[in-house]
This record gives structure tokens, sequence and C-alpha cells, in this order.
């Protein structure tokens, strides 16, 4: 019994403070505009809306595949961050050991996606004539997949960008071949991860 109350206790705590939180903040934004504090207010609601952007970017890992392929997630690697200044929330999650890895990164308020963007809608410039980059197209989203082979281990590794609304997805594999690239990113539920972001 006590097991079974300090469990849900740790499932449950964390929402609450988080509520808590975040209606002190509001409660704190509101006051403050009534008091004319309005740069004061704009902090408080600006830290508001990054632990509301956190507490996504976390309901986002939940979504992510436990495995890609042979490569099993890990987990304690996890991260959901806040950053300063114009960049959003970062959301990590990493898949495999050194040797065969994969990660994959997403960046809300991506200040790359205006470039990205302007590389996939003009089709010359996203397809490179040496196979080293390429438009591809995921569950109806566009991206460019980017090849790089080490000239030292001569191993072939992919990086794939996928904008989506304002948020950018970022997903590397190394010591892979297009088709297990593209197999694994087919795995991430894009379309569930922007609507999720938007």
């Amino acid at each position: 019994m006590k097991t079974i109350l300090i469990t849900l206790f740790s499932i449950i705590a964390p929402g609450v403070l988080l509520a808590q939180d975040f209606t002190k903040h509001l409660a704190e934004a509101k006051s403050l505009y009534s008091a004319g504090k309005l740069e004061d207010s704009r902090f408080a609601i600006e830290q508001t809306m990054q632990e509301l952007d956190i507490t996504v970017g976390k309901e986002v890992l939940k979504l992510l595949p436990a495995k890609l392929d042979a490569l099993a997630g890990n987990s304690a690697n996890d991260n959901v961050s806040g950053a300063t200044g114009f960049v959003g929330v970062i959301i990590h999650r990493d898949y495999g050991v050194a040797d065969k890895k994969a990660e994959i990164d997403m960046i809300t308020n991506s200040p790359l996606i205006a470039s990205i963007n302007t590389i996939l809608a003009i089709p010359f410039v996203g397809n490179s004539k040496d196979g080293t980059q390429k438009r591809i197209k995921l569950e109806g989203y566009k991206g460019l997949l980017q090849k790089n082979v080490n000239s030292q281990t001569n191993k072939t590794s992919y990086e794939l960008q996928i904008p989506f609304s304002s948020t950018l997805l970022t997903f590397k594999v190394n010591d892979a071949d297009e088709d297990q690239v593209m197999k694994m990113a087919a795995l991430i539920p894009m379309s569930q991860i922007a609507k999720m972001l938007q």
C-alpha cells in the first residue's frame, strides 16, 4: 500500500507543482499588469509560456518510439530545456550506442526554419548533383536529407531536417545507409508531433 501511495504521489506531484507554478506566474503577470509594471508583467508571462512549452516538450517525448529499428532509446538522456532569447524549447532523445547511434532533436521557434524552407522551395537547390543532399517527403512533410561520408573511417552518416510550423526536427543517424535512415524516420510520428507543437 505504501509503495502504491508513493508511486501515485510521484506521478501526480509534478503535474500539480507545474500547475501551481503556471497559475502563480499567470496571477503574478495579471497583478503586475494591473499595477502598470508592464515589463515585469511581460517577464512573468514569458516564464509562464516557457513552462508550458517545456510541459508540451515532455509530452512530445512520450510520442517518440521506444526503439528505432534495432536501436533502443536512451530515455535517461531525454532532455527538454527552455532556451533563452529567440529560440524556444529544445527536445532531445537519442538511440543506440556510440558506434551505431541515432538522435532526434526538435527546436521550437528555430532560426533555421526560413533557410530550410527556402532550400526546400527551390528544387534545383535542394537536390545536389553529387547525391549528398536531396529533398524528401515524409508523412506529407518536406525535408532535406544530407549525406556525409567520414574521410577517415569511410562510414556514412545522414542528417534529416524537417520543418513544420516554427519547429525544426533534426534526425541524425551514423553508420547507416539511406534506406535504413528513411525506414527509421518513418517510425517518428511527424503528424502527431507537428499537431502538438503548433
